[in-house]
């Protein structure tokens, strides 16, 4: 496989919701590997676009391939299990378990084994290995046998990321993971990020000017539900219409300053 390879292409994408039209005609691809960031102000349509690209919203026009598989009429399971995979702007971690206990069902999930092998898991020593191992990745050990609803919440949004990898994705589309995680914690998101597989590629929604600068290669512009432009972070960002759009004439500057300390 080669950066070349496209992982993942969204041909003329659109969806309304009665008169309003939320996704405009939408192209996108995403290289095997690709880094990409998906920005735009509030209400541009971000969540809509990922939510049709995992199939968790039926499309009224436009198609989606995966590695060249058309999965256009494909349901969001089917699309996971193909290597789509997301995660979510609001946790939806099972709070009283511990961190290896919520990665290792999305371990066993992905193993075909489901809730039914939770009892005898002593037996499955792979699914086991391979569930310390995604914790040690994402730098949780510490927390390992702490229920989620107890640990910091940066390293809650780690423990998202680990189920992510753990349902093993060609394509991974990430949420605003920086959503709600205290500054002084952003570290642990930077490092989990730099820790992700080179040959995933990963489209990241985010709003953090300075997380967008340290991990995307490639940014695209989302505004009223259509793509306004794609390319790479300073060229985007230096663009007078990205920087009046995204946060309005009157915020031009402090957009202007935000990114020159990113």
């Amino acid at each position: 496989m080669t950066l070349a390879t496209i992982a993942l292409e969204a041909r003329g994408l659109s969806k309304r919701f009665g008169a309003l039209h939320v996704t405009q005609d939408v192209s996108l691809a995403l290289h095997a590997g690709a880094r990409t960031a998906l920005i735009g102000p509030n209400g541009a349509g971000k969540t809509t676009l990922v939510n049709l690209l995992t199939g968790m919203l039926r499309a009224d026009a436009g198609s989606l391939h995966l590695f060249g598989e058309d999965l256009t009429r494909s349901d969001a399971s089917v699309r996971t299990r193909k290597g789509l995979v997301r995660t979510f702007q609001i946790s939806s971690l099972f709070a009283p378990l511990t961190v290896f206990e919520n990665v290792f069902i999305a371990v066993a999930q992905a193993g075909g084994r489901g809730f039914s092998m939770w009892k005898p898991a002593a037996r499955e020593r792979h699914l086991l290995q391979r569930t310390e191992a995604l914790v040690v990745q994402l730098d949780l050990q510490a927390d390992m046998h702490r229920p989620v609803g107890e640990i910091a919440y940066g390293r809650q949004r780690l423990v998202e990321i680990a189920i992510a990898l753990a349902l093993e994705p060609r394509v991974l589309l990430l949420d605003e993971p920086a959503a709600g995680i205290p500054s002084t914690q952003l570290d642990l998101l930077h490092r989990a990020m730099d820790s992700l597989p080179a040959e995933i590629a990963v489209l990241m929604i985010e709003h953090d000017m300075h997380m967008v600068r340290r991990f995307a290669s490639q940014v695209a512009v989302l505004v009223e539900g259509a793509l306004l432009m794609c390319g790479e972070p300073r060229e985007v960002m230096a663009h007078p219409q990205v920087q009046s759009v995204y946060l309005g004439t009157s915020g031009r500057e402090r957009f202007e300053g935000r990114l020159a300390h990113a």
